[in-house]
């Protein structure tokens, strides 16, 4: 798989759509050090990539990796405050994404105002 997209939000964070295990090594190459998944496994069924897989190749590309699954209607403040923490601490830069990445920016700017 190519990268689809990815958006830059700032410097250090960009977000893109659905990203499978394949992309994994094309971050690492692209000079990435960090992943965040905010899509929930299964939100757009059983041929949706699972955390788990995604998390695996992460790890094996050399990717700083986390889990914040995220309702995309509704992002609550824990969740903001959390992803904020992520955005803190994870090495940089990092690839944030979601089905679409939009989720993903809701929770930068949330995040920015916090």
């Amino acid at each position: 798989m190519s990268l689809p997209p990815l958006r830059p939000l700032s410097n250090d964070v960009s977000v893109a759509g659905q990203l499978d295990a394949s992309a994994m090594a094309e971050l690492a190459r692209a000079g990435f050090k960090s992943v965040i998944n905010n899509r929930p496994d299964h939100e757009g069924g059983p041929d949706q990539p699972t955390n788990a897989s995604i998390q695996s190749a992460a790890i094996s590309a050399g990717l700083a990796y986390a889990y914040l699954p995220v309702n995309p209607a509704v992002q609550s403040a824990d969740e903001v405050a959390q992803f904020r923490a992520l955005v803190e601490t994870l090495p940089k830069p990092i690839a944030a994404f979601c089905r679409t990445g939009t989720r993903c920016g809701k929770l930068f700017q949330a995040a920015q105002l916090a």
